[in-house]
């Protein structure tokens, strides 16, 4: 089973990667035309208001809470299954459409709650405000588009909804570069982009569905079981799965209050730390949650133990260096990637500093991903509630305290601390409830990582160059010294769990003790 569930996990990582790519191409040319002025700080919070709630309703609360069902119900046949797939689409479409056509009357509403620093500038309220009512039906098309990504993960077709984001990394590269020089606000291109994306999206997943015969007519079915008992779960679910994602919108709304330009510096640092959070994090959590829910029903408790045990051994191997990396090429990156046009190098700094804190909550970050489905896969919505609920107080305490000393940075330290609490407290509830219980070689394991990760950094802060040599280079100098050094430190990083007998090919295989 860890052999396929490591492959499915290549798969999406791969899908995943290909998007993060053409996400930086889009963050490229967003920083190279609108830099980290007014006209970008308003279109990211016009963005965030419903990505915010494209992770909470869809990917986040909705996929944990109808895919653990979806597998009840798959058990039954497939007309129940049919059944559940329509009673869902259809009240899930209706309880959208009412969402939207709220959200887009009242954006200027919304945009005073979210960042409220931006009342005291009426051009930059007006114009988040009508960016937002562009933006926001983006939460119906991009639900609807998780809702089908859902059933094609459950029935281990990863690539499509893995490979599907890459749509609005192309529809907002398009905008930017060819409608924006077209319109009197250029940042309104973006927003038409964010709204074609959804679009796209959702058309391009809809073949996929009607080959695997699992599209049926949608229809209201507020009262039927399985609807029911995806509210029942989603509910709590909402807040639980979203925590990380609350706190980086609180970071948002407190850095209305900064000088211009926070907010894109927070945006473009958060960008990085969410490359190998999808490409690690979110593939292993996309994976692991039809296996454990699959084992729940069938009560195997000790696959489900052994699935969460080698997902967190993936962490570790996979997320310590890149949490590494961060830190240390943090100024390089933003550098070598965004330091072009508008977005100066004074911008870059700004960012690194903030990426810096980010990077320090990566491993958690991702921890959470693969600790949470632990939970959601048996239908225990409540306790991650209950821990999102502890470390959602944390983050706004630590927001105020830290803000007032280090600004912009201070609200990514305190979503990085607050997120090492959230999957401290995940892990631990496994632990007591008997759920998760470590396989044997995890001393040796962690020692020889650290090991490893030591002679990457040793690499790393012998060869780097200093930050005034990054600014004096050209593009094409940038690149190459940064590839050099990421690929080199990667070499010996690797070498180093070769020497230490670290064989990753036993990873993959079934774990037994």
């Amino acid at each position: 089973m860890s052999e396929k569930l490591f492959k499915s996990t290549a798969v999406v990582s791969v899908m995943t990667f290909l998007s993060r790519i053409l996400g930086f191409l889009r963050d490229i040319v967003i920083a190279r035309m609108f830099g980290a002025g007014l006209g970008a700080d308003v279109f990211f919070v016009a963005f965030k208001i419903p990505n915010f709630l494209r992770r909470l309703f869809a990917e986040g609360a909705f996929s944990q809470a109808f895919i653990p069902v979806l597998a009840e119900f798959r058990e039954r046949g497939d007309k129940p299954l049919r059944d559940l797939i329509a009673d869902t689409s259809g009240t899930l479409m209706a309880i959208l459409m009412l969402i939207t056509a709220i959200g887009m009357l009242a954006a200027p509403l919304l945009i005073m709650v979210f960042a409220p620093g931006f009342i005291i500038d009426p051009y930059k309220l007006s114009l988040a405000g009508d960016l937002l009512t562009i933006t926001f039906p983006y939460i119906l098309f991009i639900s609807l588009t998780a809702l089908a990504g859902s059933i094609l993960n459950s029935f281990g077709k990863f690539a499509v909804p893995a490979f599907t984001p890459v749509f609005l990394n192309l529809s907002l590269i398009g905008t930017a570069i060819w409608l924006s020089p077209t319109m009197d606000q250029p940042v309104t291109a973006l927003a038409w982009g964010v709204f074609i994306g959804g679009v796209v999206q959702l058309l391009f997943q809809i073949p996929f569905l009607l080959r695997l015969n699992k599209l049926p007519m949608p229809r209201w079915g507020w009262r039927r079981e399985g609807v029911q008992k995806i509210i029942k779960l989603m509910i709590p679910a909402m807040f639980g799965v979203s925590v990380a994602q609350i706190n980086l919108l609180l970071d948002t709304l407190l850095a209305s209050f900064l000088v211009t330009g926070s907010i894109s510096w927070l945006y473009y640092s958060d960008r990085l730390v969410e490359f190998p959070l999808g490409v690690l994090g979110i593939a292993l959590s996309t994976v692991i949650l039809p296996s454990l829910s699959k084992k729940h029903a069938s009560q195997s408790k000790q696959a489900f133990s052994d699935t969460i045990d080698w997902a967190l051994r993936w962490v570790l191997l996979i997320g310590t260096p890149a949490s590494i990396g961060l830190i240390w090429l943090a100024q390089p990156l933003l550098l070598t990637l965004f330091q072009y046009g508008e977005f100066s190098a004074s911008d870059a700094h700004k960012a690194s500093l903030s990426l810096m804190a980010y990077g320090s909550g990566l491993l958690p970050f991702i921890f959470i991903k693969v600790l949470a489905p632990g939970y959601f896969a048996r239908q225990d919505t409540k306790t991650p509630v209950k821990i999102g609920v502890i470390a959602m107080i944390t983050n706004m305490v630590l927001n105020i305290i830290l803000m007032i000393y280090l600004a912009h940075v201070g609200l990514a330290l305190a979503t990085a601390l607050s997120a090492a609490l959230n999957a401290a407290l995940l892990f631990i509830g496994l632990r007591r409830r008997d759920v998760y219980s470590p396989n044997a070689g995890w001393g040796k394991f962690t020692l020889k990582l650290l090991l490893a990760n030591a002679s990457l950094l040793a690499f790393l802060l012998l060869l780097t160059p200093a930050a005034q040599q990054w600014i004096s280079w050209d593009a094409w100098q940038r690149s190459g010294n940064l590839f050099t050094l990421i690929a080199g430190s990667a070499g010996v990083y690797f070498i180093m769990l070769a020497l230490l007998g670290i064989n990753i090919k036993a990873l993959i295989r079934p774990t037994s003790r």
